[in-house]
Order: C-alpha cells, then structure tokens, then sequence
C-alpha cells in the first residue's frame, strides 16, 4: 500500500507547535488561569465553609421558589442524602467546579451566541469551530490542557469550559435568531435603534432558549468534571476514578450517584427558570 510508504508526521508537527506555545507564550496560559482560579477558590471556600444546614435549606427553598413544591422536596432529600453518605465535601468541590464554568462560559459564550445572531459572516466563520469542539472526544482535551495550565482542578475547569460552551453560543443564536420578524420591524417603526431591539426585544423573547443552553452546559460540565478527575481534578469524580481502579464498585457507586443528584436537581431548577411563571 502507498501509505505504508508515504505518511504525514501530523503527530510530530502537533508537538513541536504546543512545546513552541508552551516555551514562548505561556505568560498567556497563566493570564488566563489566574481569574479561573481565583473564581473556583472563592466559590469553594464558600461552599465549604458554610454549615450543610444552610445550603440544604437554601436551595430547598430555591427549587421551591423556582420550580415547585415537589421539586423543592426532591432538592431538600437529595442533598440530605449526599451528606448521609459522606460525600458532602466532594459534592461541594464538584458544585464549585460547575458553577466556576457555568459563570465563564455564560459571560464568554452568551456574548458571542448574541455576535453570531447579528453577523451571518461570523456565525459562518465559528461553526466549524463549536462543530469539532462537540464532536472531539472529551478524553482529547485533558492532554494540551494539561501541557498548558498544569494539572489540578483549575486544569479540569478550564477543561470543562471548553467542552461545555458551545451549547450557550449555539442556543444563544439560535434564540436570536427565531425571534418573530415583525416584533423586530415593529420595534424599529417605534424607533427602536439597533441596540434597543436587540437588548429589550430579541434577547428578553430569546431568553428560554438561552437559558436551555445554560441547561445543557450544566449537563455537560458535570459529565466532564468526572473526566477531568484524571488530571488531578477534585469533587465527586475522584470517587468514580478511584472506585473505578481498586474494583471498589461502593466508592464508585455513591460517587456515581452523588453525580446523578446533583445533576438533576441542577437540572430542574434551570429548566423551571425558562418557563413562563405560574400564576399563585
């Protein structure tokens, strides 16, 4: 075969561009980690240094507030149930960890989701991009994360944003871009300027759509946390991880499960928050 004769040293050229980014430009990579991880700190220090007490009722009353009764309960006795099995702490870290992404990749992706519902050139230009960044394996991202930030939970962050923020930018255009044509025109016979339609017509009938992308990246930052527990990422993964190496299927099991809680209880929050309210 031809091939067994002539190939591309892709792999090599992969190499010697990250050890070129590393030695050059990683002044860069550290500017972009220092507010990371001030941010994953804070909300870490926070949550654990609150009594368990605090936060149970707090989001208890959160979820009751938001999404109903029944799912007010359902928060109250599921984080209730973590800490009876010891896994508070971790759930914690893994809470930090998620809402450390969740904050960066709203801040950075709903700006460019709202870009690329103004600019069809744009929009043209980032697709392929958020195409590969979904379609990569999450495995892949761990190495030049790691080459780049280092290992540790700020890697596994940074990490998780890259794998979770194309929903927010696709959503958030998406959104935008559904919004009814004669609500815009109608605003611009008003005199609406460009900013005003966008700002207090498109983006406020937009919002549930945002918010399911938010929704997503929550689903999805949760499953890379448990993968970014290879690179020395903490929370529920390492549990998982652990359990997964020693055949210790109860270290694994609650992990698993402590994952599965917070995931839904998380999710039927921000899925309750793009719904019209109920009438009291």
């Amino acid at each position: 075969m031809i091939f067994d004769y002539y190939t591309m040293p892709l792999d090599n050229w992969i190499k010697l561009a990250v050890d070129w980014i590393v030695g050059n430009y990683r002044f860069i990579f550290q500017a972009i980690k220092w507010p990371i991880e001030k941010t994953l700190n804070g909300i870490e220090g926070f949550l654990q240094w609150l009594p368990p007490e605090v936060i149970i009722i707090a989001v208890a009353i959160i979820a009751w507030r938001v999404a109903g009764r029944n799912v007010g309960i359902f928060a109250l006795l599921a984080l209730s149930f973590m800490g009876l099995i010891g896994i508070w702490e971790e759930s914690m870290t893994t809470l930090s960890m998620v809402l450390s992404s969740l904050i960066f990749c709203s801040v950075v992706g709903t700006p460019i989701g709202i870009y690329a519902s103004q600019s069809d050139r744009f929009y043209t230009f980032i697709r392929p991009i958020l195409d590969a960044m979904q379609s990569t394996p999450a495995f892949v991202y761990l190495v030049p994360v790691v080459m780049l930030f280092s290992i540790g939970s700020v890697a596994g962050v940074i990490a998780t944003i890259i794998f979770s923020i194309p929903p927010i930018i696709r959503l958030t255009n998406l959104g935008i871009r559904q919004v009814h044509p004669e609500l815009v025109e109608a605003a611009v016979a008003f005199g609406a300027t460009k900013k005003q339609v966008l700002l207090r017509v498109q983006v406020p009938l937009a919002m549930p759509t945002i918010l399911a992308g938010i929704n997503q990246n929550i689903m999805l930052s949760l499953a890379m946390v448990v993968i970014a527990s290879l690179i020395g990422a903490g929370g529920l993964g390492v549990l998982v991880f652990e359990g997964v190496n020693s055949l210790r299927v109860g270290l694994a099991g609650i992990g698993g499960l402590g994952i599965v809680l917070t995931a839904m209880v998380l999710d039927r929050i921000t899925q309750s928050l793009g719904q019209p309210k109920r009438k009291k």
